[in-house]
């Protein structure tokens, strides 16, 4: 059984209330106290078979198999008893397509599925299918599946405002096409309403379409701010994004963030070494952790279990942001002179 300390992060309570309920239990015989500084031994019947599931952890790319939270998700619903896995395609490499999505899920042996990052028509499909599935991020609301993700519609409200109140009025967020079509995720619809109540006409500009690739997103940063009114701003979706427009505007001779501010929708660990600080939002992880955990726990129980719940962001404003850059009626004129 884990340590006092251990329970009291995880469970999010004090030590009075952990170190009570462990009394308990051992007052009922399912825990054995082994001496003072030894953890406490767990105390089964001899024909106790914990329930566990084969639980498919479907991702949006392969890369995000690596992510943290990922992880120590895998570690805790193995030590719940359940056998969870990688599946070996992800969603990208699927084509985020429906129909090729439901045949690779009929050939697969699973008992329930963990899927990161889906697009609408996705989540509905697994929202239709008899095996429990549990939607990590996402456009959920609405589905009779069970779910977690960050607030992202607070913070990134908060963040647009900032950058408006520092003089931008030409903003653009980069996002995936599951975000913003068919219905703006809750995040996207609180940056474009905030534009709006700023007397900012919102448009493609704002939130283009791209092709989702490197040189897609090459393509659309060349696009941008080749032109005579660049944004001033940009809102990045995910880490590599924000990586990858920071390098290439660098190429352009544009410095960060005096010609461009940017902001990161993500929180990643190499921020810790990134100077200018980087402004991002940020979530803990741990709680949307703990959910998952408790989902696939209710589900090897019996228990149908669909509830969704969104867990608390909060904006960090770092070095990456600052006043927009007033451009001159003389740059822009000589900026078209030389064809740019």
């Amino acid at each position: 059984m884990p340590g006092v300390n251990p329970l009291v992060d995880e469970l999010g309570v004090n030590h009075k209330t952990v170190k009570s309920a462990l009394r308990l239990l051992e007052d009922e015989g399912l825990l054995e106290n082994q001496g003072r500084g030894i953890q406490r031994r767990i105390v089964l019947p001899e024909d106790h078979a914990p329930p566990g599931l084969q639980v498919a952890i479907l991702m949006f790319d392969v890369q995000s198999q690596g992510h943290d939270y990922i992880i120590d998700l895998r570690h805790r619903l193995e030590l719940a008893g359940h056998s969870p896995f990688y599946t070996d395609k992800s969603l990208d490499e699927l084509g985020r397509d429906t129909d090729r999505v439901a045949c690779y899920v009929a050939k697969t042996k699973a008992d329930a599925w963990i899927i990161g990052g889906g697009s609408r028509g996705i989540l509905e499909w697994f929202a239709e299918q008899e095996a429990p599935a549990f939607a990590l991020f996402g456009p959920m609301s609405g589905l009779a599946l069970a779910g977690v993700k960050p607030d992202h519609a607070l913070t990134t409200a908060e963040a647009t405002r900032r950058l408006i109140a520092l003089g931008h009025r030409r903003i653009s967020c980069i996002v995936r096409r599951e975000i913003r079509e068919p219905i703006p995720s809750p995040g996207v619809r609180a940056y474009l309403d905030e534009l709006e109540a700023a007397g900012i006409k919102t448009g493609t500009f704002n939130l283009p379409d791209w092709e989702e690739s490197r040189e897609g997103f090459k393509r659309l940063l060349d696009s941008l701010f080749d032109g005579l009114t660049p944004p001033t701003a940009l809102i990045l979706d995910e880490a590599f994004q924000f990586h990858a427009g920071y390098h290439h505007l660098s190429q352009k001779g544009l410095k960060i963030p005096q010609d461009v501010s940017l902001i990161c929708a993500q929180s990643d660990p190499t921020f810790n070494w990134c100077d200018p600080s980087v402004a991002h939002i940020r979530w803990d992880y741990r709680p949307l952790v703990r959910r998952i955990a408790r989902w696939a726990n209710n589900v090897a129980n019996g228990k149908d279990d669909r509830r969704q719940s969104l867990t608390k962001a909060e904006f960090v404003e770092g070095g990456t942001m600052g006043p927009a850059k007033a451009r001159t009626v003389k740059t822009v004129q000589s900026m078209a002179y030389f064809g740019r």
